[in-house]
């Protein structure tokens, strides 16, 4: 099924419409789609190195606007829609941990998870569960997601066939190890602040007590 997804999202690179189906798959892994956009960002990159500025300016604020989206799940019908969506993800044991880190650091995660595993829309249906500010959430989206993409466009000019051989022959292992540190990305967010140890074992009875 992953397989197939994913191959499926690289076709896309090909269509004419490729910058539409960048910014669609942007938006919706803000939110819910388990594919990231990076690979097809990649490929878009590779085939026109020129434009991999736009292209990645393009995921950036489609998925800043999907990031609303996951926001308006977690605010308004987490309990009819965002529970389910989580635990379809993998991600609901996750989630506990991830409400109690936002209420103690705020927009600082958000910013760090650029360069953490954290899955964003964890984040985005989160901010919204606990009622981040709106604003404050936009603009922390707005810097994570540009590091992002404009990290992985330059990547990919540079070492694009490399990176994507990687990605075609251990997808599956690849999606394995990036659920596996999930926990480990909230850890290392939790040591570039003050009071780590403190807030770490805060936040992980807070997962233990969670149903």
């Amino acid at each position: 099924m992953l397989r197939r997804l994913y191959d499926w999202t690289m076709a896309k690179a090909a269509d004419a419409r490729a910058e539409w189906w960048l910014a669609a798959f942007a938006f919706v892994e803000a939110s819910f789609f388990p594919i990231p956009p990076h690979p097809l960002l990649g490929l878009m990159c590779l085939a026109e190195p020129k434009k991999a500025v736009r292209f990645a300016a393009i995921a950036t604020l489609a998925s800043v606007c999907g990031g609303m989206l996951g926001y308006a799940i977690g605010h308004f019908v987490y309990d009819s829609v965002g529970t389910q969506m989580l635990a379809a993800l993998g991600l609901s044991e996750s989630f506990p941990r991830a409400a109690c880190y936002l209420r103690e650091y705020g927009a600082e995660i958000i910013m760090i998870k650029g360069a953490t595993p954290i899955p964003f829309k964890l984040l985005t249906i989160t901010a919204g569960f606990i009622a981040m500010p709106l604003g404050t959430f936009l603009a922390a989206s707005l810097v994570s997601r540009a590091i992002s993409f404009m990290i992985v466009g330059v990547l990919f000019r540079a070492f694009g066939a490399p990176i994507k051989a990687f990605i075609d022959k251990y997808l599956a292992l690849a999606t394995a190890l990036f659920a596996a540190v999930v926990v480990a990305g909230f850890v290392a967010v939790v040591m570039l602040g003050g009071g780590a140890e403190k807030t770490n074992a805060k936040c992980e009875a807070a997962a233990v007590a969670a149903p």
